[in-house]
């Protein structure tokens, strides 16, 4: 895994903490009833954040299939499922204010917390969207929260159309929203400069994965 460089932005004599939303948060409206809302160094002092997630999570490697074999996923994985307590205060925090500040739109709170670590830059997503639950035929809501190196979230339209870029890390916040999971696809691709790790905090509600 490569060497981790911290960001001088994301110094915090306090500790970790969080910013505001409302008033801070930038919405960008799509097609198809999609949008994204974007707020760079939401947490501030996430560095401290990310020594605690990459010390203390079980990190797991998985294998699916893809074209009958079995392939390496390439990313570490963890999952934190209803009533599972988060491997940091901040994690909770911060899903408690994404709730205060979103459940009046999406009608229920976050719930599950998806953990992904990108090692370095040959890790990576490809293009997908969370269709293998309620996000398949209902509008919801993915929020994600980055800790570490940045990396780009690409967005593009299913059936075609221009790439959206969101570098994200050192604590930004994107929230996928309306129609995204269905009408837009999204990846976070390889890369050969050389990154240090980053971790990836999904917050979902319940039935959405």
């Amino acid at each position: 895994m490569a060497a981790f460089q911290p960001s001088i932005l994301d110094l915090s004599d306090a500790g970790p903490t969080l910013g505001p939303l409302r008033g801070a948060v930038r919405r960008h409206t799509l097609i198809r009833g999609a949008w994204v809302d974007h707020l760079p160094g939401w947490v501030r002092g996430s560095d401290a954040v990310l020594d605690t997630l990459l010390a203390k999570i079980p990190w797991r490697a998985e294998r699916r299939t893809m074209y009958d074999s079995q392939v390496d996923v390439p990313r570490l994985l963890c999952w934190y499922g209803p009533g599972r307590p988060l491997p940091h205060p901040m994690l909770t925090e911060a899903r408690a204010a994404l709730t205060a500040h979103y459940a009046p739109e999406l009608g229920e709170p976050f719930v599950t917390a998806g953990m992904c670590l990108y090692r370095d830059g040959r890790d990576s997503v490809a293009w997908h969207g969370d269709t293998l639950g309620r996000g398949a035929y209902n509008d919801t809501m993915v929020a994600i929260v980055s800790f570490g190196s940045p990396r780009p979230l690409l967005l593009r339209p299913r059936d075609g159309g221009d790439t959206l870029r969101f570098p994200l890390g050192h604590g930004d916040l994107v929230v996928m929203g309306g129609s995204c999971q269905r009408t837009w696809e999204h990846a976070v691709p390889k890369t050969t400069r050389p990154v240090g790790p980053r971790v990836s905090v999904q917050f979902r509600p319940t039935g959405v994965a």
